[in-house]
């Protein structure tokens, strides 16, 4: 393979196969490149939706739900070929088979790993009922039986919480005094502790598992936990390994620019393995975002990228945290704190305005609050005076602002809107699963699932009329975790 077409257009090799580098691919197309693009994956399968794992773990969806779209006939898409090195001074990269394939622009989307604590018995992780719910083989549906969940981060959570509501017994193992204690303040998450008891599953907070028996886990306290299946939800961290072989800079991430360029003029970098500064780590709206910024640069066109706002939305009941990490707790001279804790319902809202913007904030079993403020929060706009009004969703404007039009875009992922799940509905998608192979809602990074079902739920109820105009938009966000 030649690393230049016919026409002088540079051949871009991509190396990874997640949604990042799916997307990159498709943009590039979009936007005119007309040369060679080779994409290598190391998983044996097309592109799938990582972010809908948790789906298909506790059975909501098929595996074959999480395929992306194919990509162009003329895109070489090879699968099942591990990159191992990177030769800048030759510009080709080899494979673990020993062949080298050059490249004129390189690309490097190799996502992140999980982080995996050691556990006695574990061994090579290949324990019976021991498994890492981060690829498709990891994360195939649970089968009957007591559920150890190690891990109350993010993903920890989530997975804990979605498999207590399918059923299942579940214990979740966290080190931290709450779950997702990096994202939320006690007394956020004390409410989402209440959540998971409420869905069946028991927190363990503060403890850690030490080591794996046939059946069975070990806490640090020596406590034994039945477990037939045991989740390693420990975190993840970016993948730099083949950066390091090229000897690229790499500070937790692979160093780039905000043109996603390395120090390499031929190599770039781009998701979750790449450190962009003002970039908004570990969801899949700035990976998507880089994607099509880069493919511009590549096209020779603008590939200015704006700037990151930082929401996650947990796949819990009304729960958003908004702003980076850090912001909640930065000390701000200036700034407004407004606070509405009402444990008894299970409700509390806290925010941080700078000149009358929400800076950051966490909110919980505030249903509208989480539309309306996660909405003036994406689009910087100011808040209403009712302060209180506001995260009660008693604000006329505001909660009037959160109902849903036909036109209005509920899966960002995939552009569909109200008036299209309508119609698949009519159509004869009756559920969850036929909503998402006809439309392809929920397939992305599944933070539209809830009002989907909603949706689904309210023309459930009245088949005959017009059907889900009191379905509440989430805010236009994109989950985390590409």
């Amino acid at each position: 393979m030649s690393a230049t077409a016919a026409d002088g257009t540079s051949a871009v090799t991509v190396i990874g196969y997640g949604p990042a580098a799916h997307r990159l691919v498709q943009r590039l197309r979009h936007h005119g490149h007309r040369g060679p693009v080779t994409v290598f994956g190391a998983e044996p399968r097309p592109a799938y939706q990582r972010a809908q794992l948790l789906s298909v773990l506790d059975g909501t969806l098929p595996a074959e739900a999480l395929a992306l779209a194919p990509l162009p006939e003329d895109v070489q898409v090879r699968t099942g070929i591990r990159i191992t090195a990177v030769d800048p001074r030759r510009r080709l990269v080899r494979s673990e088979d020993g062949a080298e394939h050059p490249y004129g622009i390189l690309v490097l989307a190799t996502g992140s790993r999980p982080v995996l604590p050691r556990l006695a018995g574990a061994g090579d992780r290949r324990a019976p009922g021991l498994r890492v719910p981060y690829t498709l083989p990891g994360a195939r549906p649970v089968a009957k039986g007591p559920v150890v969940v190690v891990g109350g981060g993010l993903r920890g959570t989530e997975t804990a919480y979605a498999l207590g509501r399918a059923g299942h017994d579940v214990t979740l193992v966290h080190p931290g005094g709450h779950p997702m204690h990096r994202l939320l303040d006690g007394r956020a998450g004390a409410l989402v502790a209440a959540t998971l008891r409420e869905a069946g599953v028991v927190p363990e907070t503060g403890r850690r598992v030490v080591a794996v028996e046939p059946g069975k886990v070990v806490l640090d306290d020596g406590r034994l936990l039945a477990a037939g299946t045991s989740l390693l939800c420990t975190g993840t961290a970016p993948d730099t390994a083949l950066a390091r072989t090229a000897r690229l800079a790499v500070r937790h991430g692979v160093v780039v620019d905000d043109r996603l360029r390395t120090r390499d003029p031929h190599i770039y970098a781009l998701g979750d393995c790449a450190r962009a500064a003002g970039r908004d780590h570990g969801t899949l709206e700035s990976a998507w975002d880089e994607a099509d910024a880069l493919a511009r640069t590549l096209c020779g066109a603008d590939g200015s990228r704006r700037a990151a706002r930082h929401v996650v939305r947990p796949r819990l009941p009304a729960l958003a945290v908004l702003g980076p990490p850090d912001a909640l707790h930065a000390p701000g001279g200036q700034d407004e704190h407004v606070v509405l804790s009402d444990p008894a319902r299970g409700r509390y809202g806290r925010l941080v305005l700078r000149e009358g913007r929400v800076r950051a904030g966490v909110l919980v079993g505030l249903d509208r609050a989480v539309a309306t403020v996660g909405r003036l929060y994406t689009e910087d706009r100011p808040v209403p005076p009712d302060r209180l009004a506001l995260l009660l969703g008693t604000d006329t404007e505001y909660a009037n602002s959160s109902v849903l039009p036909d036109t209005a875009v509920v899966c960002q992922c995939n552009h569909v809107t109200k008036k299209d799940l309508r119609q698949a509905w009519r159509q004869g998608a009756r559920d969850l699963p036929a909503i998402a192979a006809a439309t392809r809602a929920t397939t992305g990074c599944g933070t539209c699932t809830e009002v989907v079902r909603r949706i689904c739920e309210t023309a459930a109820a009245s088949c005959r009329g017009p059907a889900m105009n009191a379905a509440v938009a989430p805010p236009v966000v994109k989950g985390l975790r590409t």
